[in-house]
């Protein structure tokens, strides 16, 4: 890449440190021409991977117009630090210029560099060139959003597995294999002079079966990984005063909604964003499901029952210290098609609630007392439980975005391509067509054989800076 890229990497907000990057074959040159090291020495003839203590000014050359300042005016006190490549992020020559997090220092700074002949960095664009440059692959570059957009320490481990290699490592182990059956076919059918062994159709099954296994494994973990890294909209419904609101609140950990035992308090929905057991979950505290004559709180309840078919997960609240009615009738079928826990609320009160009637609606029934917080580890895990994500281990690599799915899935129906053509007794060069078109669905799952236009996607989602 001929020209030298820069941005402000640290968030976009007032803060202690805020930091600049400027990678490219000029990046010490310009980075030079905006900093000056208090010992005098230029960054351009440093080491890598040494800092140097100065101040930050405004350009003291433009390349565009050709004019050097003398005094340049002093923006910030700095601390540069220097890579050299390849042994940097971006495999590129690099440099970081640490200052005051103050945005308006950080945004002349930036505007400094570029007139000394750097422009503005694109969003993912280091990132990329890292990638481009050998240093990443492409799932590992895509875990980097991860890592920034973790909102747990589940999906923090799941994206750092990601970018430490785990996916890619999985779908390498499941290639390397159809690479050897694509080999074998090949040679045997390209050298029928040589005295090569005979496919066997036994091995090849073998062989798809593994490898089907093996990526159906990677498919059926994708749902619960998505909810671990982008959270889930879920509902807390029931009738009145079964305790819906007091649930909202013990999840928040503050007052988030009112709570009276006057019933029909809560009439609009009541939104919060919490971590339940590692899964961030996007509540909503709807308003009690009834009949009602009050016309404002009728709105409420049918808002509360859209929301209720169109949620992610749904938190059945019920009163154990009254019998079930027509409400809870209704509640429970409702859950019957949705991913659900029936929360049994009050069980510090005389319980009158007989929970075999909904024991054929909800595979996960959990006795809790909102108000005092017992049972609230089993609900956790049973929220774990329903979501399915108890049941994945972030270390092992998991399938991050649409784009990830999509090319596993691509592989997969080859593969059956593959199967199918061995089962209707097709020759062996159409089932080496389907074979080969599963590899190649790989190696554009890891980036080894990608369009621009793929590339082009993956990156436009990160954030400047990165």
């Amino acid at each position: 890449m001929a020209d030298t890229i820069a941005a402000i990497s640290t968030a976009q907000a007032p803060g202690g440190i805020g930091l600049i990057r400027v990678s490219g074959p000029q990046a010490h040159a310009i980075a030079g021409r905006v900093f000056t090291a208090k010992n005098g020495n230029p960054l351009s003839a440093a080491k890598g991977y040494t800092a140097h203590y100065g101040r930050v000014h405004e350009a003291s050359f433009s390349p565009e117009s050709g004019v050097s300042v003398e005094n340049p005016e002093d923006i910030d006190e700095a601390i540069a630090i220097v890579y050299r490549g390849p042994a940097s992020f971006t495999g590129e020559d690099v440099a970081e210029l640490s200052c005051h997090g103050g945005l308006y220092l950080l945004r002349r700074t930036l505007r400094a560099l570029c007139e000394a002949g750097a422009r503005p960095a694109q969003p993912g664009e280091f990132t990329r060139r890292a990638f481009l440059n050998g240093k990443l692959g492409l799932t590992e570059a895509e875990s980097v959003m991860g890592l920034i957009s973790a909102r747990g320490e589940q999906a923090a481990r799941a994206a750092l597995a990601g970018h430490d290699g785990a996916l890619e490592r999985r779908i390498r182990q499941v290639r390397e294999t159809l690479l050897t059956a694509a080999g074998h076919l090949s040679a045997w059918a390209d050298y029928p002079e040589e005295d090569l062994p005979e496919v066997s159709e036994a091995e090849l099954r073998r062989v798809f079966g593994e490898a089907g296994r093996n990526l159906d494994a990677l498919l059926d973990s994708f749902d619960a990984g998505r909810a671990l890294r982008e959270g889930v909209d879920t509902v807390i419904a029931g009738r009145p005063n079964a305790g819906k609101s007091t649930l909202m609140n013990l999840l928040a950990g503050c007052e988030r909604s009112i709570v009276t035992d006057v019933a029909g308090t809560t009439r609009d929905i009541v939104e919060e964003t919490v971590l339940v057991g590692g899964v961030p979950l996007r509540l909503a505290d709807t308003a009690g499901l009834r009949d009602t004559e009050d016309a404002v709180e009728r709105i409420g309840v049918e808002r509360a029952r859209d929301r209720l078919r169109s949620a992610q997960l749904v938190l059945a609240v019920f009163d154990s210290s009254r019998a079930i009615g027509e409400e809870d009738r209704e509640l429970a079928e409702a859950c019957a098609s949705v991913p659900a826990v029936a929360v049994v609320n009050k069980s510090d009160l005389p319980t009158e609630f007989d929970e075999t009637y909904i024991e054929k609606y909800f595979k996960q029934i959990v006795f809790l007392s909102a108000k005092s917080g017992e049972g609230m580890e089993k609900l956790a895990r049973a929220i774990g439980e329903v979501l399915r994500t108890s049941q994945i281990d972030p270390n092992e690599g998991m399938l991050f975005t649409e784009r990830q799915r999509s090319a596993a899935q691509r592989a997969r129906s080859f593969l059956r391509e593959a199967e199918q053509a061995l089962d209707a007794g097709f020759t062996l060069d159409a089932v080496t067509v389907s074979l080969e078109s599963a590899i190649e669905s790989l190696l554009e799952l890891t980036g080894e054989r990608v369009t621009e236009a793929v590339v082009d996607e993956v990156f436009s989602h990160f954030c400047v800076g990165k």
